[in-house]
């Protein structure tokens, strides 16, 4: 295999250890569609208070800032497109949406995916546990797929060590 595609489930294999990738699909398209719906709706929202009498005066300082404030308004909503997990047999880099995490498997205690959860977990000693948001229920199969393969991952690592 070449690589995972942005969006794809994938595992990729070298010579001395797997690679799975996952980054949730649905979630990023759906971050994406409405990013590029908020910078049209607020560009269009500018151009027309000009142009429509209101009773307010509309300044060309106003419409970019309406574009501006579009703009950043669809880089948050972009930030649900961040969350992407790299697990190799040394450990899992979990990047959610503002932070990202690399924790060895010997600090995992499980990869687990709990009954009407929206995403999966890694569960850590002292009760603590960290969201995967990159593997998510909405994906489906996908989501099934991911889980397998990190949860595989895991295993092997464990039963090596």
């Amino acid at each position: 295999m070449t690589g995972p595609q942005a969006g794809t489930v994938g595992a990729v294999s070298t010579t001395d250890h797997d690679v799975v990738v996952v980054r949730p699909r649905k979630m990023l398209v759906a971050s994406w569609v409405g990013a590029v719906v908020i910078v049209g709706l607020f560009a269009g929202i500018a151009v027309v208070l000009r142009t429509v009498q209101t009773g307010v005066f509309f300044r060309f300082a106003d419409q970019v800032a309406l574009v501006l404030l579009g703009l950043f308004i669809a880089g948050g909503l972009l930030l649900c497109a961040r969350p992407r997990v790299r697990a190799d047999l040394e450990g899992i880099e979990v990047r959610n949406i503002l932070v990202t995490r690399r924790l060895p498997w010997s600090l995992v205690l499980r990869v687990a995916f709990p009954d009407g959860a929206s995403w999966a977990r890694l569960d850590l000693p002292d009760d603590e546990y960290l969201p995967v948001l990159a593997i998510q229920a909405v994906d489906g199969q996908r989501a099934v797929d991911a889980i397998t393969r990190v949860r595989a991952l895991h295993a092997r690592s464990r039963s090596s060590s």
